[in-house]
C-alpha cells in the first residue's frame, strides 16, 4: 500500500475549493468576515464557518508589537498559556503542552524543535486558531488543536517592508520582507535575525542542608542568551485561472550564547566522627556547549482547477532538522560537535474537493508522512517510520440556518497499524447569531525518540531505555460555541471537555522486572539504581470554558478582552520504591494554569498623512503546576505601545516606542526554580518600520 499511494501522490494534486458566504454590510465584512481555512480544510467567512475559528490579524499584531509567535498568541489568546525557563518560552493549548498543538504555515505542517521560531512575525496576514482535535483532517498530533500562521500574499508590483525592534538587555529584532509580481509570477524573499543576551534576577542558587537552607552564587543565567537567521523563499506561477504551481524554501540557524567562564556550585554531603552529617560545595564550570540548531525544508505543489466545481492541489514538503551539542570545552585534545538530534520529515498531500451540490461539498484526499531518526546522545543510529492517510469530509447546508459537517481518517502506520479517526459537527446561525457543536477524536503516534531512545543521566543515576512497545495517544473532544457579531461588538463563549487515553510517560521499572532480565540486571550492579522507560501509564481530563468580548467604538477606538478557565485532571501510575508495586496519582495536567486573561485597549487615529495607534495590553495567568517543581506563582504584565505613522507617495515610515511591563513586575526566585516570568523587568522598547509600495 506504501508504494501504491506514493506513486499516486507523486503524480497528482492536492485541493481547496474557494466557496464564500456573502456578508450583510461591508463593515461587517471587514470586522467579521476574514476568510478562514483551518478546522475544514475549506475557505470560508469566520462567521459562516461549520467550526469555530479565532482569528488574529496584522493589525492586532502590530498594536501589541509582539516580537516572536509565542508572545503574540500569549497577549492575545487566552486559551494558550506560557511556561518559561532558561532555555526560552514553551506553549500550553487548553491545558496540555505544545507537543499536542499541531502548527501549520498556509496549510502546511510545520516540524522540529523550533517550529515557534522559524516564522517572521512581521509578514503575518492573520493567525487561526481552531480549539480542539482535529487529527480526521489533519492526522496526528492535533489533539489539542491547530495553530495555523497564514502569511502575506501582496497584490503591489514590488513591495518591500523592514522592521527593527530594540530592547534592553540586548534584544533585537530585525525582519525584511520583499513582494513582488510581474505578470504571470509572483514571489515572497523574507529574512529575520532575533538575539539576546543573558540575563539573571537573581544571582544565588538555594541548597537543603537538612533542617536549614543555604545560598551560594551562580553563574547560571535565567534566560540563555542566543542569536538566530531565519530566511525563507517563495515562487509562484499562475499560468491561467485553473493552473498555477508554487515553490518554497527555508533555512534557520539558531545557536546559543552561554558564558564560557560563568560557575557554580554542586554540593555533596558527608558525615563526620560523629556520624552528624556535613555539606561541602565545590565551583565548578557552569557551561561547556552551546546549543546549536539548524533546520532547512523545501517543497512546492500545483494547483488545478478543472471546473468551478472542482479544484486539486498536490503538495510535497521535506523538513531537515539538526540540533547540537557545540563543545568548546572538552576531555579532548579540540572542541567537538555532537548531534543531539538530526530529523527529516517528508510529506506528500493530495486533496480534492468537489461541489456535488449547491448544498453539499465533498473533501477527500491522500497523504503520505515519512520521518527518519539520528541522535548520538540517545544512541539512535538510524530509525525510520511511515504512515498512508486517506481522508473523508462532507460538509452539508442543511437549511438556510443550518449546516453539518461529518469526516473521517483512515491511517496505517508501520509500526502501530490501522487507526480510524471521526468528526462530526453541527452549525446554526441567524442574524449574527452563531452556534456550533462538534465532536471529534484525535490520535498522536509515539515520536521516534519515545520509541528508540535510551538515556543516562549519571548525577542521579538513572537510565532510560528505550520501549517499542508504545502505543498511539488518543482522545475524544467534545466542544460547544456560542458566538454573536455584528458591526460594533463581536462576541463569543465556548466549552469544551477533552479526554485522553494512553499518555506516555516514564515509568519507573520494578525490582522484579530488573531481576529478570539479565541486561537490566548488569545496569543495576554497574550503579544505575533507577532504571525506567517511556510506557502508555497516563490519561487526562481537561474541561474548560472560554469567554471573549470585542467593542468597536466610534473614533478609532477599541476594547476587548478575554477570559479562560480550564481545570485538569491526570492520572499517572508511579513506583512505590518499598511495596514495589504500582499507585495511582491524581494531580492537575502538567504545565497547566487555571485562570487566564487579557485585556486590550486601542486607538487607531489618522489625520491627512498622519496616523497614531496607541495600545494598552494586559495579560496574567494563574498559577501553573509542574509535575517536576509543583507550582510556579501567578503572574501579570501590562504593556504600552504606541507606533507613529508618516505616508508619502509610495513610502510609508512608522517609528514606534512603548515601554514593556509596564509595571515592572519580575520573579526573582533564586535559579533553577519554577519561575512564573523570566521577564528582565520595565523596558524601554523602539521600533522603526519602512515600507515601500510601487
Amino acid at each position: 500500500m506504501k508504494r501504491n499511494i506514493h506513486h499516486i501522490l507523486s503524480g497528482c494534486l492536492l485541493c481547496t475549493l474557494n466557496t464564500y458566504a456573502q456578508p450583510t454590510t461591508e463593515g461587517e465584512a471587514q470586522l467579521l468576515n476574514q476568510v478562514v481555512v483551518t478546522g475544514t480544510g475549506t475557505s470560508h467567512y469566520a462567521e459562516n464557518s461549520p467550526v469555530a475559528v479565532s482569528v488574529l490579524d496584522a493589525d492586532e499584531l502590530k498594536s501589541i508589537g509582539a516580537t516572536s509567535l509565542q508572545d503574540a498568541l500569549a497577549q492575545l489568546t487566552t486559551s494558550i498559556t506560557t511556561q518559561t525557563n532558561g532555555m526560552g518560552t514553551f506553549i500550553n493549548f487548553n491545558g496540555i503542552s505544545d507537543s499536542y498543538i499541531l502548527i501549520l504555515e498556509n496549510g502546511q505542517r510545520v516540524s522540529g524543535d523550533d517550529r515557534w521560531n522559524r516564522i517572521s512575525i512581521d509578514n503575518i496576514k492573520r493567525i487561526e486558531v481552531f480549539s480542539g482535535a482535529a487529527s480526521a483532517l489533519y492526522g496526528s498530533d492535533a489533539i489539542a488543536g491547530v495553530i495555523n500562521i497564514i502569511t502575506n500574499d501582496k497584490s503591489s508590483k514590488v513591495e518591500a517592508t523592514s522592521f527593527t525592534k530594540m530592547l534592553n538587555n540586548g534584544r533585537l529584532n530585525q525582519d525584511v520582507n520583499v513582494d513582488y509580481n510581474v505578470g504571470k509570477f509572483s514571489g515572497n524573499t523574507s529574512f529575520n535575525h532575533r538575539q539576546a543576551n543573558n540575563w539573571q534576577n537573581n544571582h544565588y542558587q538555594e541548597f537543603d542542608e537538612g533542617d536549614r537552607k543555604t545560598i551560594k552564587l551562580t553563574g547560571r543565567p535565567m534566560s540563555v542568551g542566543y542569536k538566530s537567521e531565519n530566511i525563507s523563499q517563495k515562487l509562484k506561477w499562475k499560468f491561467n485561472d485553473k493552473w498555477n504551481i508554487h515553490v518554497r524554501g527555508n533555512y534557520y540557524d539558531y545557536v546559543t550564547n552561554r558564558p564560557q567562564d560563568a560557575t557554580y556550585f554542586t554540593q555533596k554531603s558527608s558525615k563526620d566522627s560523629t556520624e552528624k552529617k556535613v555539606y561541602s560545595y565545590t565551583s565548578k564550570k557552569a557551561y561547556t556547549y552551546d546549543l546549536h540548531h539548524k533546520s532547512y525544508d523545501y517543497g512546492g505543489g500545483l494547483e488545478w482547477k478543472p471546473t468551478n466545481k472542482m479544484q486539486w492541489f498536490f503538495d510535497a514538503h521535506c523538513d531537515n532538522f539538526t540540533s547540537l551539542y557545540d563543545y568548546w570545552q572538552t576531555d579532548k585534545e579540540e572542541a567537538k560537535d555532537e548531534i543531539r538530534k538530526r530529523t527529516r520529515y517528508v510529506n506528500e498531500n493530495l486533496k480534492g474537493i468537489f461541489q456535488l451540490t449547491k448544498r453539499n461539498q465533498l473533501s477527500a484526499g491522500l497523504d503520505f508522512v515519512q520521518e527518519h531518526l539520528e541522535s548520538e546522545t540517545d544512541n539512535i543510529t538510524s530509525e525510520n517510520s511511515y504512515s498512508e492517510n486517506i481522508y473523508l469530509q462532507d460538509e452539508v447546508q442543511v437549511t438556510k440556518w443550518l449546516g453539518a459537517l461529518a469526516g473521517i481518517r483512515y491511517t496505517y502506520n508501520n509500526s502501530f497499524g490501522s487507526h480510524f479517526t471521526p468528526n462530526i459537527g453541527c452549525f446554526l446561525h441567524h442574524k449574527g447569531l452563531q452556534f456550533r457543536a462538534s465532536y471529534a477524536g484525535g490520535y498522536k503516534t509515539p515520536t521516534l525518540s519515545q520509541l528508540y531512545a535510551t538515556d543516562q543521566a549519571k548525577t542521579s543515576s538513572r537510565y532510560t531505555i528505550s520501549n517499542r512497545d508504545l502505543k498511539p495517544e488518543k482522545n475524544t473532544f467534545w466542544n460547544l460555541n456560542l458566538a454573536y457579531g455584528n458591526k460594533w461588538i463581536k462576541s463569543g463563549v465556548s466549552a469544551f471537555i477533552n479526554q485522553i487515553e494512553d499518555m506516555i510517560n516514564y515509568r519507573t521499572l520494578t525490582q522484579y522486572e530488573i531481576d529478570s532480565n539479565a541486561e537490566l540486571t548488569s545496569l543495576y550492579n554497574e550503579g544505575w539504581t533507577t532504571i525506567r522507560q517511556r510506557s502508555n501509564i497516563d490519561k487526562a481530563e481537561i474541561r474548560g470554558i472560554n469567554f471573549s468580548l470585542k467593542l468597536y467604538l466610534p473614533a478609532g477606538f477599541s476594547l476587548g478582552g478575554s477570559y479562560t478557565f480550564i481545570d485538569t485532571e491526570a492520572e499517572t501510575k508511579t513506583l512505590n520504591t518499598e511495596s514495589q508495586s504500582y499507585e495511582v496519582t491524581k494531580t492537575p495536567v502538567d504545565k497547566s494554569v487555571r485562570n487566564s486573561g487579557q485585556i486590550n485597549a486601542t486607538w487607531d487615529k489618522k489625520w491627512g498623512r498622519y496616523g497614531l495607534n496607541i495600545c494598552l495590553n494586559g495579560y496574567a495567568q494563574d498559577k501553573r503546576y509542574s509535575s517536576t517543581y509543583g507550582y510556579a506563582p501567578g503572574y501579570g504584565q501590562w504593556d504600552l505601545t504606541t507606533r507613529h505613522s508618516f505616508h508619502f507617495d509610495q513610502f510609508i515610515l512608522e517609528p514606534g516606542i512603548g515601554i514593556e511591563n509596564l509595571f515592572d513586575k519580575i520573579d526573582d526566585s533564586y535559579w533553577s526554580s519554577n519561575y512564573s516570568t523570566i521577564s528582565p523587568g520595565r523596558s524601554l522598547c523602539v521600533s522603526l518600520a519602512l515600507k515601500f509600495k510601487e
